[in-house]
This record gives C-alpha cells, structure tokens and sequence, in this order.
C-alpha cells in the first residue's frame, strides 16, 4: 500500500510556532496542574480549560487570561493552558511529562515523544480515537486520507487497529543542506556539485576569510551533539537520516537501518576525514541547539542542516547581530561514486497529538471541540498569525508577521497548518505575511524551499511505529550508534571498528528490531 502524505511541524520558522513555551520567570511545570475552573462567554457559553502540551524552544507559555488564551478561547472555544515546559531536543519535555504521568496529572492534550504513547495506548491512558474522531473532530478525520488512518491502525500498539494519536502529515521535503551563497560569490566558486567540489568549497571557507573580518575564525561546516543535525554529510551516500537519527530505508532489497549499512560506514569514514582537516566545527559533537545556532547567526558557519523554513528566523538573527544580510542558497546532494544521495523526506512525523483518557467527560468533549476546530480550515490562518501586536502587525491593510521575540511572545502551541502542510500553502503563507523589512529572508526561504524538492526522497521506512524497538530501550535511543559514530568520528577509533558496531548492534537486539521492521512493512505494503 502506498503511503500518502505525513508528518511534520512544520516551522519553528518563520512563525516562531509549532514549537513552544517560555522563558524565565514563567511557571515551571513542576508547579502543578494548571487551574482548570470553567469561564464563561459575554453569551452565556461555558469555556473549559484544558492542559496542552507541546515543544518549546523558549517562548512565554499561554496562561489563564493571557493574550493568546484569549484569542484560543475566541476561535476555538477552548480554554488553553500551555505551561513552560523546556524542549531541550525532547529530553526535557520527557522527563516533565513522565513526571506528570506518575503524579496522575496528564496534560489533556500532548504531544508523545520516542514512543510513549504505544505505553500509555496498552494502560489505557491516551483515548480510543476510532470512534471519537469522525463523530466528534470530523475536520481531523477529513484532514488526512484513508490510507494514513490505515497505517495509524496498524501501528497500533494493542495490536486491535484503533486510532490513538492524529498524525502530522506533509506533503514535501522539508529538510536540506544550506550553504553561504554570498561566500560562494565572494570567492569566486561555483556551487559544489560533487564531493570532491564540496570538499574544496570547505577548504576556502576555512581558509580565505569569506566573512572578511581579518580573522580565520569562519566554520565550514558542523552540527550538534550526538552526532546530530549533520544530515547533509550523510545525505551524499545515501544514508536515510532525519535531524540526525538514523532511519529505515531499502539496501540490497531489504528494509534495513541505514546505521549498520556500509553505506554508513562510509560516510562515517568521511567525516572522519573531515573533522581531521578542520573543515567540521571542533565542537560539533559538544553543541547544543543554541550554542550551534549562535553560531550560524554570528556570520561564522558556511554550511549548515536545518529545516528550510527556519531559515528566515536565522537570517533575520544574523543581520540583528552583525549588520550582515547573508544570502544562504540549498546544497545540492553532492555526488559520490558508487552511491545515490539524497535529502530525507518523512511524510508521517512522529504522532503529534493523543489525547488523555479523561473520565471527566466535559474536559474530554473539550478536547475533541478544540482539536475539531483547530483542524477547521477557516482557523487555520488566524493560527499561524496568532495575536495582534505580539506575534504579528497590521501594515497597509496586510497582516505581517512581527520578528522572533522569546522574551514577548507567546508559545504558539496550535498551529494546523504546520501538521497538515503543503508546499503551496506554506509558501502562500510565508509570502502573504512578510514585511518589508523581512521580505528579503522570506523570498529565500521561499525559493529554497521550491528548490529542495528535487533532492528529497520518501524513505521507506516512514510510519514506521516505535513499538518495533519495545522491549531494546538502548537501540531506540541509539545508544550504540552514538558511542561508535562519535568516536570514528573524533579519530578515538578507527573505521574498522564500525564492524564491531554492527555485530553488538544486532547481538543486543537489532536482529530482532529488523525483523519487527521488516514484518511492518510487508504490512503496510501489501
């Protein structure tokens, strides 16, 4: 069976959305559960709040009468309590949420991460969405096609093929290499088309000052902890990666983890070479997501992995810092003999909502009406705009989104257009709502997200349930990979090594992690 569309979150872009909460001095999550008494409209109508959580990269959370409550309670006709709970790549938020979990006080609404909702769905705790979804939220069940719902079902964790979380679906590649065009110009190079090409471009930007500030302090290229958000370094040979985890794909015939291919050993060795010559960042490994990002935004790195959508709020953070208007153009996968690259497209993202099994039937009522309504169409803009004076303005009849403000802005939780997304609506999106002073970053992201198309590729191993590495904890986390990648890649072990890698990977459950793997795709795909 074929697949069609999935999964993203669409943009801690440009809209600064789909992503978060908080910033200090707000409520920590540990404070306990938010107040959750019922207001009422000027008409008389009860409004129920509920908890909803989500990722957060830093912005205020949504409170009890706050702004952007207001403005959920008009256009949803929900209450919505979003505390500050830190992202942090998702470790955090996990480590809150189980918390949570154990003190009895799920959030009503979530967003599950690494697999938990396949626990929660086998105790009970999430809802059995089968029947509630077409009865009370049809807009949801209208959003995705049948055949998306007949690969939620099989993912099922109870082996029954009920529906426990929505997914997220999209339907273009989201993800590329992004390269310093203004430094490509400015040395007089070509883009790189080939590894050799590419390799030559970093040992220019490594070595002929392309920021022009007299300093040989320029990054050719880098990433982030655990080997993470390097994607492009892999993309050349034809590693299925999505930001930096390791995926499922088809070599020689067969669904295997890219991790253990000799594709990987490959690109292992690469990198390798790279990070010897000084022409990765020497604290790739080390980076977290701000310290990277500081860097790119400090006029430093010549070549970065992102989301494409991103990429306006780093232009306009760069220019904030240094005055510097850069131009960033997409990286063609460059080619290697003997291997087909590409950038990874996962249409099914990892479920974006599952809801709690609430036996307090008015706050479970509330959460289909808020997902129904967050799903209706006509809500969608009015979401992504968020509110008036804080996330965007109104010029010359035109609303425009305002600049990225973590110390202002709230978290934009509930943004539909970001988990059902389309490259012709993102865009219309994205043009419809720039500013004069922005418009220059928005026509890049634009254009780059247009041009990216040509080098992503479906992986076969999208929607894949979490549930096939139940029971190997260390393989899901890719533990194994992580001590092996990192230290082939610092020179602490040779190349030969990765052989070992492969052997204790499927000695310590990968065997039985592929089999489960391949079993789901014969599955889905009869």
């Amino acid at each position: 069976m074929k697949l069609k569309k999935i999964g993203l979150l669409l943009a801690a872009s440009i809209l600064a959305i789909t992503t978060v909460a908080g910033c200090s001095g707000n409520k920590n999550a540990s404070e306990g559960p938010a107040d959750t008494s019922q207001n009422q409209t000027s008409g008389g109508e009860n409004i129920v709040d509920i908890e909803v959580w989500g990722t957060n990269i830093g912005y205020k959370p949504v409170e009890k009468g706050s702004k952007l409550y207001e403005l959920y309670k008009e256009k949803l006709g929900v209450g919505v309590i979003n505390p500050y709970v830190e992202w942090n790549g998702g470790t955090n938020y996990l480590n809150q949420l189980n918390l949570k979990i154990a003190a009895n006080e799920m959030p009503d609404l979530f967003i599950p991460h690494q697999g938990i909702e396949n626990s929660l769905a086998k105790t009970g705790a999430i809802a059995d969405l089968t029947e509630l979804l077409p009865k009370y939220a049809p807009n949801v069940w209208k959003a995705f096609p049948q055949d998306m719902w007949n690969v939620v079902k099989a993912n099922d964790p109870t082996g029954q093929g009920k529906i426990y979380y929505i997914p997220g679906m999209v339907d273009y590649g989201r993800y590329a290499g992004m390269i310093r065009q203004d430094w490509l110009d400015k040395l007089g190079l070509p883009m790189p088309k080939t590894q050799d090409e590419y390799v030559q471009v970093l040992k220019a930007f490594r070595d002929k000052d392309p920021n022009g500030n007299g300093q040989k302090d320029e990054i050719p290229t880098g990433g982030r902890e655990q080997a993470r958000w390097m994607d492009h370094l892999f993309a050349m040979y034809g590693v299925a990666m999505f930001e930096g985890y390791p995926d499922w794909d088809i070599y020689d015939g067969q669904l295997t983890y890219s991790a253990v291919t000799p594709n990987m050993k490959a690109a292992l060795e690469f990198l390798a070479e790279l990070y010897k010559e000084g022409l990765i960042d020497k604290e790739s490994l080390l980076n977290t997501k701000d310290k990277w990002d500081g860097k790119i935004q400090s006029d430093k790195v010549g070549n970065y992995f992102h989301w494409i959508e991103h990429g306006n709020l780093i232009l306009e953070n760069l220019y904030k810092n240094t005055g510097v208007k850069a131009e960033f153009s997409v990286l063609p996968v460059p080619q290697v003999e003997g291997y087909k690259g590409f950038y990874t497209w996962k249409r099914f993202a990892p479920p974006q909502w599952v809801v709690k099994n609430n036996k307090d039937q008015e706050k479970l009522m509330a959460t289909l009406k808020l997902l129904n309504n967050m799903y209706d169409k006509k809500n969608w803009k009015d979401l992504f705009l968020g509110v008036e004076g804080m996330h965007y303005t109104m010029k010359d009849g035109k609303a425009v989104k305002l600049p990225d403000d973590k110390s202002s802005q709230e978290n934009m939780i509930l943004n539909t257009s970001s988990s059902v997304a389309t490259l012709d609506f993102t865009t219309e999106l994205f043009e419809s709502t720039a500013s004069k002073d922005n418009k220059w970053a928005i026509d890049q992201v634009t254009r780059n997200m247009k041009e990216a198309q040509q080098y992503a590729k479906i992986i076969a191993g999208d929607g894949m349930p979490a549930s096939v590495y139940d029971g190997y904890p260390d393989i899901n986390n890719r533990t194994l990979y992580v001590e092996y990648a990192t230290k082939i890649i610092l020179g602490q072990y040779p190349i030969s090594k990765f052989d070992e890698f492969v052997d204790k990977w499927n000695q310590y459950g990968g065997e039985e992690v592929t089999n489960r793997a391949r079993e789901w795709y014969s599955k889905v795909n009869k």
